[in-house]
């Protein structure tokens, strides 16, 4: 498409290079102003499907109910109500739920942004247009103009195009250029993603330019985005997007786009002054990404409270723990929350049998039935059921977990495993199947709706983190009903507080330090309320169900924060 397009471009050479300056110049937008209007055909044969999809700000129009209705009275009450000011917001990351995801992140975009829009902000999610995203989405992305951009000291321009789709009220703004974004999967190696996202990075601020929309706040993710504060206050400084305010959220402190420092330099045109210690430089000749978004963005974010203590720390700090001290000023954490749209127990389309608080006491078990018979397991409604579903990986705590599969598997107890991963788990798990037949299962596949239908089926659910910057596999269980057995670590202490056998209190299992036997006591722990005490056990998962782990109260924690950062 991209060299079918840059063709189409030729008889619009000089209007095109004025867009490739948008980041430099103050004007570049009203410069970009033509290529946009000749585009403008191509916006309107496709502005049926737009008006469909009802374009922000969706809240402010009257439905066509109203617009029919004659009285001033009727169409003021459909007018929502904001308790607090309007606010612009442009997410910038590298994966959305659905268009593509590869694990919390995608989630995260997806969601908060929905969230946000119900809370009075306008939001465009920026992402690159992958070719794996389906065919689906593709079909019905809108063409919203194009430009080239210079990129680096690479000598050329490249090509930028502007896809739009327009969900919820939430508009993206996908970033097409298939010289970057062709292959199949998001991320490839490091070899090819340094210049893929120094790329989106940089094209994403420019596309904000060329569309002539200036948010208040710009909300990056992870090191894929990390570089957008750094352009934005050395390139695009000067330019209309130079007004924003940035926002940078750390998903997980172990990724940081690290790179040997001419390389990032050719790929980001980057002055000298930003590859210094207190920036992009990480020791003698890397540059870290993440590293200098930390420095140069207005607030930093991470998914839990205890997360952003942690990592100021040698143990979770990931070679960053002085850098984030320096910075922790500007530092916080705000948990995530899970959409209650795709999680519900209630409405879940993949579930045997639907249920809420007030009959999951009587309809919980019939999911545990049917969950065991799709295993293969023994059919038992008395058996204890663990279920286990992660990336099975060395961070999930998956070997404290090998450690005691012998201890735990009592004849009483059966144990489900979901994911897929390194080799060396899989392989184990399989051999656990094997050796305890009809008690455990080992479904190396990632299958979403069967993840349903364990947190419905299972008792507990088991999440041993070496660290977990805020996981969301314990928030859907609690909503499932299905009790957590999680170490105190990041996301999982702020979530899950410990089951307290005096007085009641609690609605967990919980260990804190990283040992095999602290884990196999707490799910002992867990296995006595449950056999003993069910009326105890019960009364925890109600509790569990009746807990608000929605997006609402994390969003307005976002929303406050960009008003902090926006006061006007």
């Amino acid at each position: 498409m991209a060299q079918k397009k840059a063709q189409s471009t030729k008889r619009q050479t000089a209007e095109a290079k004025t867009a490739a300056a948008a980041e430099k110049k103050p004007a570049a937008a009203d410069k970009a102003e033509p290529t946009a209007k000749k585009a403008e055909p191509a916006a309107k044969k496709a502005e049926p499907a737009a008006k469909k999809a009802a374009p922000t700000p969706v809240a402010e129009e009257p439905k066509p109910v109203a617009e029919e209705s004659v009285q001033p009275k009727e169409e003021v009450a459909m007018e929502p109500h904001y308790d607090s000011p309007r606010r612009s917001v442009a997410f910038i990351g590298s994966e959305c739920h659905p268009f593509v995801k590869t694990g919390g992140l995608g989630d995260v975009m997806y969601a908060l942004p929905r969230e946000l829009v119900k809370q009075n902000c306008n939001v465009r999610v920026i992402l690159p247009r992958y070719a794996c995203i389906p065919q689906k989405y593709q079909d019905k992305m809108v063409y919203r103009g194009e430009f080239y951009m210079d990129l680096g000291k690479t000598g050329r321009n490249y090509y930028v195009g502007i896809m739009e789709y327009i969900c919820d009220g939430v508009v993206y703004d996908f970033i097409d250029n298939q010289e970057f974004f062709s292959s199949g999967n998001p991320y490839i190696s490091l070899v090819d993603d340094i210049p893929k996202y120094c790329f989106f990075s940089k094209a994403a601020l420019a596309a904000l330019n060329f569309l002539n929309w200036i948010p208040d706040v710009i909300h990056c993710h992870d090191w894929q985005a990390a570089l957008v504060p750094v352009y934005l206050h050395t390139m695009f400084q000067d330019s209309p997007v130079g007004r924003a305010k940035t926002v940078l959220t750390i998903h997980n402190l172990r990724f940081q786009g690290i790179y040997n420092i001419p390389t990032i330099r050719y790929w980001t045109g980057l002055p000298d002054s930003v590859f210094n210690m207190g920036a992009l430089k990480q020791g003698y000749e890397d540059a870290n990404m993440l590293k200098g978004g930390l420095a140069y963005a207005d607030r930093i974010t991470t998914v839990s409270g205890t997360y952003a203590q942690e990592i100021q720390t040698a143990e979770y700090g990931e070679k960053l723990e002085n850098h984030l001290r320096y910075h922790n000023y500007k530092l916080r954490g705000i948990v995530n929350g899970i959409d209650y749209g795709m999680w519900n127990p209630a409405t879940d389309p993949a579930l045997a049998v639907n249920y809420d608080i007030t009959n999951v006491l009587q309809h919980k078990h019939e999911n545990k039935l049917a969950l065991q018979q799709e295993l293969g397991l023994v059919q038992d409604e008395g058996k204890f059921v663990i279920g286990l579903i992660s990336r099975l990986t060395n961070q999930k705590g998956l070997d404290l977990v090998n450690a005691i599969v012998p201890q735990v598997m009592d004849g009483n107890t059966q144990v489900v495993v979901l994911g897929t991963g390194d080799k060396q788990y899989e392989d184990t798990f399989r051999y656990y199947e094997n050796a305890y037949k009809g008690m455990f299962s080992a479904c190396i596949q990632y299958d979403e709706a069967r993840a349903h239908r364990i947190y419905a089926g299972a008792d507990a659910l088991l999440v041993p983190s070496r660290f977990e910057p805020c996981g969301l596999t314990q928030l859907n269980a609690m909503h499932y009903g299905t009790l957590p057995i999680v170490r105190e670590t990041g996301g999982l202490k702020d979530t899950v507080q410990p089951y307290n056998v005096f007085n009641g209190d609690g609605n967990g299992f919980t260990f804190d330090r990283y040992d095999a036997g602290l884990l196999l006591d707490a799910i002992n722990r867990a296995k006595t309320e449950y056999f003993l005490n069910r009326y105890h056990w019960d009364e925890v998962v109600q509790r569990d169900m009746a807990k608000d782990v929605s997006w609402e109260n994390s969003a307005k924690q976002y929303k406050d924060l960009y008003l902090e950062l926006t006061p006007w």
